[in-house]
């Protein structure tokens, strides 16, 4: 269930991003749920692989080539996903950027209550 709501609320994250940055288009909301399976996905298979790769890089930029990284997630996203569009390389780190944020806050407003006790 909790898996779920996480992708709901990514989701609708997708949606209220798209609406607010003019390089981003997603056409409906049934787009925006796999959109959000299709970023949960790439995040736990890839961008392992692409952090692994890229770990020299990632150590020279103190951790800065990570967002790097979040926007080739989101530009794998754009190919996979027919309905959702990123016009090019800076609106996709823009996206990813906004994406982490709006996900921590929505996240953190449903935060399971026994998770809090412990």
């Amino acid at each position: 269930m909790k898996t779920l709501l996480k992708i709901i609320l990514t989701a609708l994250a997708v949606v209220v991003l798209a609406k607010i940055l003019p390089g981003v288009t997603v056409i409906d909301y049934t787009t925006a749920i796999i959109v959000a399976i299709v970023i949960s996905l790439l995040n736990m298979f890839i961008r392992p692989l692409l952090v692994f790769f890229t770990l020299p890089a990632t150590i020279l930029t103190l951790g800065l080539f990570l967002f790097v990284i979040n926007a080739i997630i989101i530009l794998l996203a754009d190919n996979l996903v027919d309905g959702f569009e990123v016009s090019g390389f800076f609106t996709a780190l823009l996206f990813s950027v906004l994406l982490s944020f709006f996900r921590t806050i929505l996240f953190s407003i449903f935060k399971d209550k026994n998770q809090i006790k412990n």
